[in-house]
């Protein structure tokens, strides 16, 4: 007793307070089990081939880990975690000790999600892209089911997210194609209409087919004209085969200029009007056409997305059991104190001799 009054008050501040802290890191600390789990985010990658359509999974990325690893960090994972494994009750069990347990059941979220946070680790090997997670509970298996229940709630909120965007574009899309469907038909019913009034399938073709006639009426005149005119060299214009001639070339004339009357007029309407608004209407349905397939090949290509949204929490190492505690690390944390309160000691024994050298 006369030693210790006699010691530095500094050395004895440090002294009892390694004696405290070690009494309680040694033997009234809770023990605490961890349980641990590594795992990768895997992802489909869909790509079509003259079979069809092929699958494989791809690993992850770091984009994706890195998301995982906060949701299992936030606020709504613990409520979800307290809801189903009323966490607040387990962590504040009375017979945890005073400075481990979380202080009231009652606490603000705030001050719960730090102490989760105190319980929880998640970290990213970035070199091997994996994502290995731990928890830290009274019992195993509390701790195993914490670890469980993060890793499954993650995988739904990820596939979530995922597909709550490509379901969106796949609606729209739908609703597009749906859309130029209809204007398809409603295009293809007008030109059929445009048809059956005027009596012609494709007045285009016709007006080629009647200038097709009109081409080689004309070259039978032009011979029946040369022949004529031979004929004139050695026969009167009243001989026979003159007047045949005659004839045939008056025949050829009225029958061209009835082909151009039907080529310039037909119905009460000139054939190449008719054309012209038919090759409008089929202009229009073959754009409406083109549109819809250019609709339908990007709906499949959304389709075909919406699969590679998909994520699949691939569990390398399975939740573990613990069967011994591995926190808190007793040795360890009563020989950081102790070095570190030496250390503070020497220091402030230093100061306070400098100080009444200065005095001095």
């Amino acid at each position: 007793m006369k030693r210790l009054a006699s010691m530095n008050p500094v050395w004895l501040i440090c002294l009892v307070s390694i004696c405290v802290v070690g009494f309680y890191w040694l033997l009234l600390a809770s023990d605490r089990y961890v349980s641990r789990a590594n795992v990768v985010i895997m992802s489909a990658q869909v790509t079509q081939s003259g079979a069809g359509l092929d699958a494989i999974l791809s690993g992850s990325s770091s984009n994706d880990l890195l998301i995982l690893r906060d949701y299992l960090l936030s606020v709504d994972m613990l409520e979800m975690l307290d809801e189903e494994l009323n966490l607040r009750a387990h962590y504040a069990a009375p017979n945890l000790d005073r400075f481990s347990r979380l202080s009231s059941q009652d606490v603000p979220i705030e001050d719960f999600h730090r102490y989760y946070l105190k319980r929880v680790l998640v970290e990213l090997d970035e070199y091997a892209q994996v994502l290995r997670v731990s928890a830290q509970a009274c019992d195993p298996e509390t701790a195993r089911a914490i670890v469980t229940l993060m890793l499954s709630k993650g995988e739904v909120h990820m596939n979530e997210m995922g597909h709550r965007l490509a379901e969106g574009q796949v609606r729209f899309i739908e609703v597009q194609v749906e859309d130029l469907r209809d204007r398809l038909l409603e295009a293809t019913d007008v030109l059929l209409a445009y048809q059956n009034e005027h009596g012609l399938v494709s007045p285009p073709e016709t007006v080629q087919s009647l200038s097709s006639v009109v081409s080689t009426l004309e070259q039978s005149l032009a011979k029946a004209n040369a022949k004529r005119l031979a004929l004139s060299v050695s026969q009167s214009e009243r001989s026979p085969d003159m007047l045949r001639s005659k004839s045939e070339i008056e025949a050829l004339e009225k029958q061209i200029a009835f082909e151009r009357a039907r080529l310039a007029q037909q119905s009460g309407r000139a054939l190449n009007q008719l054309a012209s608004e038919y090759e409008m209407l089929n202009l229009q349905v073959e754009h409406t056409r083109q549109l819809y397939s250019s609709a339908i090949t990007a709906l499949e290509n959304t389709r075909v997305e919406a699969a590679r949204s998909l994520k699949q929490v691939s569990v390398l190492q399975n939740p573990t059991y613990p069967e011994y505690s591995t926190r808190p690390r007793r040795l360890y944390n009563a020989t950081v104190f102790a070095i570190v309160a030496l250390l503070a000691a020497l220091i402030t024994q230093l100061l306070v001799a400098i100080i009444r050298d200065h005095r001095d």
